[in-house]
């Protein structure tokens, strides 16, 4: 796989995290049982752990080397993480868990899935809405008929 001259923005930021995740594993890992043989409970998460920093560091050694990204500023660093598109749909997803206990589960899953088909597929709300039913439909089917789980009301129809 080929990879990409100049680094992301925040790429370094992320490979120096992995490090020190990986650090913290390790020291956890050796809380376990510490270095008191090969056969103890502790030798398995100290050598994954192990193996995850060493290949943490590589990362980070190719980061250093790589040049900087064309806008690594903080500001850079966010608009690429967190795109316009990204952050609507997370607050999307954030109405849709906190409509379920008032709608219940499939008007919210139905009204998320018409959003968000007619936002992403850009034919029009028709045939948003159409799949939207049929996919609450096939939902409802295969969880509530075929799997007999119980999907959650909604208070607003107690």
């Amino acid at each position: 796989m080929k990879t990409p001259d100049t680094l992301r923005p925040g790429e370094r930021l992320f490979a120096l995290l992995l490090v020190l995740f990986a650090g913290y594993a390790f020291w956890e890992s050796y809380e376990i049982s510490g270095f008191a043989g090969l056969t103890t409970g502790g030798v398995m998460p100290m050598l994954a752990s192990g193996v995850m920093g060493v290949t943490a560091l590589f990362i980070l050694k190719d980061a250093l080397r790589s040049p900087r990204a064309p806008d690594a500023s903080p500001a850079g660093v966010i608009a690429y993480l967190f795109p316009l598109r990204v952050v609507l749909f997370t607050l999307l997803v954030g109405l849709f868990v906190a409509v379920i206990p008032s709608l219940g589960f499939l008007p919210a899953s139905g009204g998320l899935l018409f959003v968000s088909i007619w936002a992403l597929w850009r034919k029009g709300p028709v045939w948003a809405l159409v799949l939207s039913l049929l996919s609450v439909g096939a939902i409802y089917v295969l969880f509530r008929v075929v799997f007999q789980v119980v999907l959650p009301l909604g208070s607003l129809w107690r």
